[in-house]
């Protein structure tokens, strides 16, 4: 195993290649974590404590061997699931072939890179898992999928904050509202009235930052906050609290 970064150790994070997965990855890095990224392109971030994997994650074989792969190389003591999909649809053009597809790289993919990660954790009587969830968890139109997943991680992390405290892991979600990211201008056109008016919308009057969401993730991943497990941070600028139109 390679060498863990003195008082904090190794983290995974999915989805590391772009968007919020970056963020977190370069910031995470910045405060003295060694970093494993698993997405399906590596992480353009120069850093000798980054470690990148290629690897579909919505592929469930795939999945059990970057895990094994990872837990050989590196004690990992933290575990960012963040990589995900929309798949939008109102709900008489959802296909279920969507559903089983989210619910394998929303929910699937994080108990199986937690089940990797335990033994290392327990072996440290120390562990920190975050899950990246959503504001739509709450309901948002055309998420039906998404929604239905994003919010299975806060019954997932609530049952193993129980299950695992003991121990020395906490587990904890953040939910990010909307965010420019290139998932985002997916579904909003950058620099459109829709994306104008939807700033307007905000509580906080404009759009979320991949950084919000990473300083949010390092909160619950430093070691010095044990004492909060089970939580949901919104990332959101207020929008968890009044409707939201994409």
């Amino acid at each position: 195993m390679s060498a863990v970064t003195p008082d904090r150790g190794v983290a995974v994070v999915t989805g590391g290649s772009a968007g919020i997965g970056k963020a977190i990855c370069q910031d995470l890095l910045d405060g003295g974590w060694e970093v494993v990224s698993l997405a399906r392109r590596p992480a353009d971030i120069a850093h000798a404590r980054l470690h990148s994997i290629e690897v579909d994650l919505s592929d469930r074989a795939a999945t059990a061997q970057a895990a094994a792969e990872v837990a050989s190389r590196w004690p990992v003591t933290t575990v960012v699931h963040n990589a995900g999909v929309i798949r939008a649809a109102l709900l008489p053009q959802v296909q279920l072939t969507d559903l089983d597809a989210l619910v394998d790289l929303h929910l699937g993919c994080a108990v199986q890179l937690v089940q990797a990660a335990l033994p290392a954790m327990r072996a440290a009587g120390f562990g920190r898992v975050v899950l990246l969830s959503s504001r739509a968890a709450l309901g948002l139109a055309t998420r039906t999928s998404y929604s239905a997943t994003k919010a299975g991680m806060l019954g997932m992390a609530r049952t193993w904050a129980l299950e695992l405290g003991g121990e020395g892991i906490t587990v904890n979600v953040v939910a990010p509202g909307p965010i420019r990211t290139d998932m985002f201008y997916d579904v909003v056109d950058a620099g459109s009235e829709k994306e104008r008016a939807l700033a307007a919308s905000v509580p906080v009057k404009r759009l979320g930052e991949a950084a919000d969401v990473a300083r949010a993730v390092r909160f619950f991943v430093e070691p010095a906050n044990s004492f909060v497990t089970g939580q949901v941070l919104y990332v959101c600028g207020g929008t968890s609290v009044g409707s939201l139109t994409l």
